[in-house]
């Protein structure tokens, strides 16, 4: 697995030892890249995004290779979270990364507790479960556009990485879905809040090339 642009192209991650963790592939990260940073914002510069169910981390690595402030990467997985830190050595990464052992939804939780240290707003939060796993789905992103809202930036995107035949809900909370990209059995699904959406109310579902 590599770098696919920016300032660590071609540069190579380590993947976590066992079967459990399931990379984006190049191809759609790079649809991915290409959504973040070629609209009418390039949305990856100076952003802080947070990768959830991070793995390697080469969703959020690429981010900051093109760019973004910072990355936040949360996962549960042991054998992830030591791959995670290997990679985030091996690119020399310093206060620009953080990594998170922690269940996803119950690190939501506690950011979004009254109590948390958590006062970073996040620009991009990128999420991608085990696919099958439609009830972790429907709670993080339930949580995301709840009571865990106050992560999110004005105008933040929602992105969320899924099977293409397990099709999400359209909304979940204040978050609605304005965009969805599918690349063979991947499917990309975009969320903004409804009420603070700066992109076209009907934005079509489109099909990656």
């Amino acid at each position: 697995m590599r770098i696919i642009g920016g300032r660590f192209r071609s540069r190579t991650l380590l993947a976590p030892v066992g079967q459990k963790t399931r990379p984006t592939s190049d191809r759609l990260r790079e649809t991915l890249m290409n959504v973040l940073t070629n609209g009418a914002k390039n949305r990856a510069l100076d952003a802080r995004m947070l990768d959830l169910y991070a793995g390697t981390g080469a969703v959020g690595m690429e981010a900051l290779s093109r760019g973004a402030q910072s990355v936040t990467f949360v996962d549960q997985s042991s054998a992830a979270m030591t791959a995670l830190e290997a990679n985030c050595k091996r690119l020399g990464l310093g206060e620009e990364s953080k990594c998170i052992r922690s269940s996803v939804c119950a690190w939501l939780r506690r950011a979004a507790s009254p109590a948390s240290p958590v006062t970073q707003q996040f620009d991009v939060v990128f999420l991608d479960p085990p696919w099958d796993d439609r009830e972790e789905y429907e709670q993080a992103l339930g949580l995301l556009g709840g009571e865990a809202a106050k992560l999110l930036a004005p105008n933040a995107w929602v992105i969320a990485e899924h099977r293409s035949k397990n099709a999400l809900a359209e909304d979940a909370g204040a978050l609605r879905r304005w965009r969805v990209i599918k690349q063979g059995d991947a499917t990309l699904s975009f969320y903004t809040r409804a009420s603070q959406s700066d992109e076209p109310a009907d934005e079509l579902p489109s099909e990656a090339p």
